[in-house]
């Protein structure tokens, strides 16, 4: 089973399960990922998605063994038809997808990661632009979201020399959202992904959905698409919810509504 999926309390685990090559890809477990963020993007009782790796890696990117296999797919293929739907969903679900660094993320694994809303790594792990290393470029979104981040100067120096970044300086440079300790990390990621779990995850899909858009908006556009997302959110169950406990000062229980 190349892919590990658990539900609880809210939270969807998405583990990648090939720990004998540290997590890297093979088709079957991109087309299980593939599937698995399509079964949480329609229940309704996921609010709060999480993609973490078992054992020592969190994901080494591509199986090479199955890339250069005169038997199977093409490098076109393994682009277009394993990485980049993955990449797609992440960024379309109206859910808080969180990426659980639990060791090395390289190649298409570090940008799967970086492809997050959240991205939470232990102190140990590490993030490396492998592509350079074997003559290829930075795929699964590296190019797009990278320079974004971190900016081009920064970006191009970690693609080109393909240079290992801790997580702690993957932290300092704003790469990714935190570095937490090693004993810490799976009780912070539970509390991430059960906080956001419970929070109006209409109003936080709709708040991801106006991100994505300003990559390409100039501000005019910008701005129109805040007023229609606002407008949206405006006629959610939980702002309701979410004014009404304000007015009368007590907790809100949102329903993802």
């Amino acid at each position: 089973m190349e892919l590990k999926i658990a539900h609880t309390n809210g939270v969807c685990i998405l583990t990648l399960n090939r720990p004998e090559v540290f997590n890297s890809f093979n088709k079957v477990m991109a087309i299980a990922l593939q599937d698995a963020l399509d079964d949480c993007a329609s229940n309704d009782e996921v609010r709060a998605i999480v993609i973490t790796g078992e054992g020592k890696a969190f994901c080494a990117g591509q199986d090479l063994a199955e890339a250069t296999d005169p038997n199977g797919p093409e490098l076109q293929s393994i682009v277009r038809d394993h990485y980049n739907p993955i990449i797609e969903r992440i960024r379309a679900i109206e859910k808080p997808v969180i990426a659980a660094v639990n060791g090395v993320a390289a190649g298409a694994g570090a940008n799967i990661a970086l492809a997050c809303d959240l991205t939470i790594a232990k102190h140990s792990a590490s993030f490396i632009q492998a592509f350079s290393k074997i003559g290829l470029i930075p795929d699964s979104g590296g190019t797009f979201f990278l320079p974004r981040i971190i900016g081009m100067q920064k970006a191009l120096g970690l693609m080109m020399t393909g240079d290992k970044v801790t997580a702690e300086q993957a932290d300092a440079m704003n790469l990714i959202y935190k570095a937490v300790s090693d004993e810490s990390f799976e009780e912070e990621v539970t509390k991430l992904a059960e906080t956001l779990a419970k929070m109006p995850t209409r109003g936080l899909g709709l708040t991801k959905k106006a991100v994505n858009q300003s990559f390409s908006n100039d501000l005019s556009a910008q701005l129109a698409v805040e007023e229609e997302l606002q407008t949206e959110a405006g006629q959610t169950e939980d702002f309701s919810e979410g004014v009404n406990a304000f007015l009368e000062k007590r907790k809100p229980e949102f329903k993802g509504r």
